[in-house]
């Protein structure tokens, strides 16, 4: 926090050199936030189902907030190897060491902040893991450069995404599977598995069988 007090940033945005949007190969990888909170803490356990049927790896960034809400699906999630867990911060703020917002949601205010929030549910998850999570997204997925390298002395990668795929869990299913069957080969792909009555779970139970059917290929971000 010391080496990064008074760094006045340049950069805001989810596009960020050190934010990491695409994967090697031509897969598709599909990470799902669970944002926590008011009116955050639910879980689509169908959308869970239809990964798990169709044997469909993902990332899966949590928040504190939902894991202490969610103790049971948390538990599951955990044990299930077709799921890489990943950090999704404290307070579910942007990454900022300025207090920039985004979608008006206030971002860190400052150097000690943004390390608080992601260091504080690091060790969170690795009390209940066994082990800390190699991958960070923020609360909105917005950063500015320094927070993103704060991120990096703590040992975690920062998620960003290609492809929006929930439009932050509004769209409906035809969108979602719209938007899912169109991403290019080696995309990051975010939607939410929090909100279960949104159009996410139905839209990927429409999109993932015809993109196995094509032979697409997902991999989790660590591969």
């Amino acid at each position: 926090m010391a080496r990064y007090a008074g760094q006045r940033p340049a950069q805001w945005g989810t596009d960020l050199p050190g934010v990491v949007a695409d994967v090697p190969g031509g897969a598709l990888a599909l990470t799902f936030d669970a944002c926590g909170g008011p009116g955050g803490d639910g879980y689509d356990a169908a959308l869970i189902d239809t990964l798990r049927r169709h044997r469909v790896p993902a990332t899966l960034f949590l928040n504190a907030r939902w894991i202490d809400a969610n103790p049971g699906p948390f538990a599951e999630l955990a044990a299930d190897p077709l799921f890489e867990l990943g950090n999704h911060g404290t307070a579910h703020r942007p990454l900022s060491v300025t207090g920039r917002s985004a979608y008006g949601i206030t971002g860190t205010a400052d150097a000690g902040a943004a390390y608080r929030e992601v260091a504080d549910n690091a060790a969170k998850l690795a009390g209940l893991l066994g082990r800390p999570p190699r991958w960070f997204r923020s609360g909105t997925a917005h950063y500015d450069e320094v927070a993103v390298r704060i991120v990096g002395e703590l040992r975690e990668r920062v998620a960003g995404f290609a492809v929006n795929g929930d439009g932050g869990a509004t769209f409906d299913a035809g969108q979602v599977a719209r938007t899912v069957l169109a991403a290019p080969p080696g995309a990051v792909v975010i939607s939410h598995f929090n909100h279960p009555d949104a159009g996410t779970g139905p839209g990927y139970a429409q999109a993932l069988p015809q993109l196995l059917d094509a032979g697409r290929r997902f991999v989790r971000l660590s591969g």
